[in-house]
């Protein structure tokens, strides 16, 4: 090492007060691609023991960002260069505000001395993310571990979301005065007492109550909610919908665990004249972000709906009678010691309604979307994590798919875009390596995101991505059709997806039968590196399937 490089290593740089600060917040995974303004930034957080990880995009870095952050339930870093690094990290940033992840980005910026004369790859960065992040701070010398520890504050805050810091290279490898990390606070949190007027209140109406029904969230998931809300459904007989993030909240084998909804009109259907028919529907940590239009006011009277939640809801699409702020599962927790006696529904709703759900995503055919999902359900099992992209596969693997804990179903159901779920797997896997994980992606978004193949063979990942190749966008073509209009730009080529992985440094291999494919599956859980597994089905499969 020079003598050059041995002194700038034994300062006490900002950008290593940056990133020991990272570090104190549970911050252990970066995602980005470098450029000249963050090569510092990036060589403290590494010798922080924050881990940089290389991607080929910005958006899907972030995205990867939030796949970890799904693990370790910490923050999680993207890292950008200035100007169109930042930039490419748009889709992903507003991915991370609607799917409530705490993801912080730290952006190289132009050194102040010459901003302002300077014009070449100079944008406003906080005014470019504006709309996106829940704060934006540049990072100064004099108080870089406190704006950084502040915004980590912020990030975590309900409702998660991103935040921003820009960072120029002459702070970053400047010389920092500060000798000491801010550390998050320790967090306890008020016990609920079923005393407390809004349990008492909860005890009222589900005593009144004949046709109770819980809708659950995401929130409800993240807070740990699951058994307590399995248990209120039992003692009150009430069934439980989720939105589609929170599906496995109860296991969705339970007998009163109706699946998900929001997406599917098939099984809206079935879903929503219960709602509609209910007397009493608890909203336990949910969001309807993930939910289409037929949820919107679907429940006549406002009275019927009590709101478990840590914030206010900030959306119309229904106008509940009573909120009760507070984390879910502590609410729960105290209804049910409340609760005294068990009962259950007399009318056997609840159960023809998931015996119908069941009927109308059954599988009817011996290849195609449906069997896939089939078996890859099987395959994966209780403890594999299984990423999914936004299309029409998406909407059928997420009715038919059993969840059986929670969060072990990743997507962007809030912001639906395109292309999340190689990232999403990518991050996953290297925040928890062992967990066998699988993102389920169609041809179209594989193709929008194909160089992050070459991200999982350089970090060595052994994910195993299983293809729907219907050479279609078929969820645009389905809506193309369902408005009589004739199918346009919605058709793909054919593209041999085993040689590409091949190309990559995976193993590859294209599907037709589903012995094929159960072998196939057989051999990537045994090998080393990344597998892809190219379902080669028609589009027409999908054809009234939700």
């Amino acid at each position: 090492m020079s003598q050059s490089r041995s002194l700038a290593r034994s300062l006490n740089r900002v950008a290593d007060i940056v990133a020991k600060t990272l570090h104190a917040h549970d911050v252990r995974h970066a995602f980005g691609v470098p450029g000249g303004e963050v090569v510092t930034l990036i060589d403290a957080l590494q010798t922080a023991g924050i881990t940089f990880h290389l991607a080929r995009h910005e958006t899907s870095a972030a995205i990867m960002a939030a796949g970890a952050s799904a693990m370790t339930a910490h923050p999680e870093l993207l890292v950008t260069t200035v100007g169109p690094g930042l930039a490419n990290a748009v889709n992903g940033i507003a991915d991370a505000v609607q799917e409530r992840v705490p993801l912080v980005v730290i952006s190289g910026v132009v050194d102040r001395a010459t901003r302002a004369r300077y014009t070449h790859q100079v944008i406003d960065h906080a005014q470019l993310l504006r709309p996106l992040v829940k704060a934006s701070f540049e990072i100064e010398p004099e108080s870089a571990a406190s704006t950084v520890a502040r915004a980590l504050a912020i990030a975590m805050t309900d409702p998660m979301g991103p935040v921003h810091l820009d960072l120029s290279p002459a702070v970053a490898a400047a010389s920092s005065m500060e000798t000491s990390i801010p550390a998050p606070p320790k967090r306890f949190a008020a016990p609920v007492s079923g005393a407390e007027p809004a349990v008492r209140f909860l005890l009222e109406r589900i005593q009144g109550a004949d046709r109770p029904l819980l809708i659950a969230g995401l929130e409800a998931a993240r807070s740990q909610a699951g058994p307590a809300l399995q248990h209120l459904a039992e003692t009150i007989g009430a069934p439980v919908i989720t939105t589609y993030k929170a599906k496995g909240v109860i296991p969705e084998d339970h007998p009163l665990a109706l699946g998900a909804a929001g997406l599917s009109p098939l099984a809206d259907a079935v879903l929503l004249p219960l709602a509609r028919q209910a007397d009493l529907v608890l909203l336990v940590g949910y969001d309807p972000i993930e939910m289409r239009l037929g949820w919107l006011d679907f429940v006549a009277d406002p009275a019927k709906l009590v709101d478990m939640s840590s914030v206010p809801p900030d959306h119309a699409m229904h106008h509940a009678g009573t909120w009760i702020g507070g984390a879910p599962s502590r609410i729960l927790q105290a209804l049910n010691g409340a609760l005294a006696q068990r009962r259950t529904r007399a009318d056997g709703e609840p159960e023809a309604a998931k015996t119908e759900l069941r009927r109308i995503f059954s599988t009817k055919q011996p290849w195609g979307p449906h069997a896939i999902i089939d078996h890859l359900n099987r395959v994966a099992g209780p403890g594999g994590l299984v990423t999914v992209d936004s299309g029409a596969h998406r909407i059928l693997l997420s009715q038919k798919w059993v969840a059986t804990q929670p969060l072990t179903l990743l997507q962007s159901a809030g912001f639906c875009t395109m292309n999340a779920a190689l990232p999403l797997a990518i991050g996953a896997k290297v925040a928890d390596p062992s967990r066998r994980v699988f993102a389920v992606m169609g041809d179209g978004g594989l193709e929008m995101g194909i160089g992050e193949l070459a991200t999982l063979r350089d970090l060595g990942l052994p994910v195993t991505v299983v293809l729907f190749q219907d050479r279609s966008l078929a969820l645009i073509a389905l809506k193309q059709a369902s408005a009589g209009l004739p199918s346009v730009g919605v058709t793909l080529g054919e593209t041999d997806f085993a040689a590409v992985a091949q190309g990559f440094g995976g193993h590859g291999v294209n599907v037709e039968t589903i012995d094929d494919f159960r072998n196939a599956l057989e051999d990537a859980g045994r090998r080393p590196g990344f597998s892809l597994i190219a379902c080669r089905f028609d589009a027409r499969a999908y054809d009234g399937a939700f």
